[in-house]
């Protein structure tokens, strides 16, 4: 089930997604802009995708282009495509799919290029959280623990796409237009690789205490605190992608990639990966 706090998230996250890309638009970006999109939730299981000409128009591209990206999301078994009356493009169910994009995306990213993606990540979260400690309310914290809560035992799909809008929350509390804009770019590049993460129980439960003990610190205003908590819980997370990373390209194989991937996989989400409790 949808609420709003699913909703406020892809709004932020398909602004940023469909962020213009200009005369440097190829079917691949395209496609690669769509694929963030699924990846961090701000489209779902079921929905619609905006139409050919609309895409077109977000990105900046011819619409031949967007049909060519739309085509190669869809033998990829990302999306359906339906004619007629009420038709366009769906997303499926397709969580261990996505898993095994985002897979082979960590392993086309060079060691240092996922570092330094790991440093700005950390940098732009942390600069947030410590204007947060000066700005936010009480009652703004609650409302972000209540989605922390409400995210505990959810499969690993809506479990991503409640902590990201925990942490978008949390950067807005900054009070920075510029700061939460570039943190939410940087959750769209980032998050698909965090995902991959998310299937491994114990790094997720790192990941849930940590935001937790960050709303702690900013509920004190404590900004030493809460950028401590922010560096580390991104330095664990890259140097878990790092490691994944190796054990993925020990044998690039179609075979290898899916067994290490399921091997990281918890019990709940082999059942269903991507599913909510209503």
């Amino acid at each position: 089930m949808t609420n709003s706090h699913d909703r406020s998230v892809s709004s932020r996250l398909r602004t940023a997604a469909f962020a213009p890309i200009g005369d440097e638009g190829r079917a691949e970006l395209v496609e690669s802009r769509l694929l963030q999109a699924i990846s961090t939730g701000a489209f779902i299981e079921g929905e619609r995708l905006p139409s050919e000409s609309e895409l077109s128009g977000l990105f900046g591209v011819a619409v031949v282009t967007v049909r060519e990206a739309l085509g190669t999301l869809r033998h990829r078994g990302l999306i359906d495509t339906k004619r007629g009356r009420g038709g366009g493009s769906f997303v499926r169910s397709s969580p261990g799919v996505v898993q095994e994009v985002n897979a082979r995306t960590l392993m086309n990213t060079p060691r240092v290029a996922l570092a330094d993606l790991g440093v700005h990540y950390e940098m732009v979260v942390a600069t947030c959280a410590e204007y947060a400690c000066m700005r936010a309310t009480s009652e703004e914290l609650d409302v972000v623990l209540g989605v922390l809560h409400d995210a505990v035992d959810l499969a690993a799909g809506a479990w991503r796409r409640r902590i990201t809008d925990a942490q978008l929350e949390l950067a807005s509390l900054s009070q920075s237009v510029r700061l939460t804009s570039e943190h939410v770019r940087m959750q769209t590049e980032f998050t698909p690789l965090l995902a991959l993460q998310d299937t491994d129980i114990d790094q997720r439960n790192l990941t849930h205490e940590a935001l937790i003990a960050q709303v702690e610190a900013t509920r004190e205003g404590d900004a030493v605190a809460a950028r401590a908590i922010v560096r580390e819980s991104v330095r664990a997370s890259v140097r878990w992608l790092a490691d994944l990373r190796a054990e993925l390209l020990a044998a690039p194989d179609d075979a290898h990639v899916r067994a290490t991937l399921e091997k990281h996989r918890g019990p709940r989400d082999s059942a269903g990966q991507d599913g909510e409790a209503a």
